[in-house]
């Protein structure tokens, strides 16, 4: 069996949406990158904190999750911010690209229902900022229903932190305990990078 798949946001996970009074993360470091579909002369500016890196390789090391991403970046989440932040070649969703003025366009994550596809029965933990309520009942009927789930919610201003990534390992852990995949596991705790 797969071990289940991490389910990576980019925008207000790895690049944290500015504060009130414009500003980000003093642990992140300004990248400019060029998205697909733009030109070098408009590039976008993004926001990275470089020990995101290492912690989620941490937690990759492990084995305990199947790592992909799960952003409107696509596969520019691959070759652009992966990189910056000395990530291997990770797979993607392929999601659509609506025309929406919401991220809720139906009271929930324009994401889900791709996901929902996507995944089948696989169990999952995802990371995204932008969760609803409808969206923690989704995952607790997928849960019901034998295909466990978890979200986890940063605060887009600070995003990811290593309690984060200390759930999502937590519960990966127990996940595959609980089918009876696997005994025990190094408990190396994530969040520290590597030295």
């Amino acid at each position: 069996m797969r071990p289940p798949y991490l389910l990576l946001d980019v925008d207000g996970v790895l690049v944290p949406f500015p504060g009130a009074d414009g500003s980000t993360p003093a642990t992140h470091a300004r990248h400019d990158v060029v998205p697909t579909g733009r030109s070098a002369d408009n590039p976008v500016t993004v926001w990275l904190d470089p020990a995101h890196g290492p912690m989620l390789m941490d937690i990759i090391g492990t084995g305990l999750v199947t790592p992909v991403w799960c952003t409107s970046w696509r596969q520019d989440a691959t070759t652009l911010i992966g990189p910056l932040l000395g990530l291997p070649n990770l797979p993607y969703v392929e999601l659509p690209r609506p025309q929406i003025t919401t991220s809720h366009p139906n009271g929930y994550l324009w994401k889900r229902d791709h996901v929902d596809a996507w995944l089948g029965d696989a169990p999952a933990v995802w990371i995204d900022d932008d969760f609803t309520s409808l969206d923690h009942a989704w995952a607790a009927e997928r849960t019901t229903r034998g295909a466990a789930t978890l979200l986890i919610q940063p605060d887009p201003c600070a995003g990811l932190q290593a309690e984060h990534l200390a759930e999502a390992q937590a519960w990966a852990k127990a996940a595959l305990e609980a089918i009876g995949v696997i005994k025990a596991v190094n408990d190396k705790p994530v969040g520290k990078g590597r030295r």
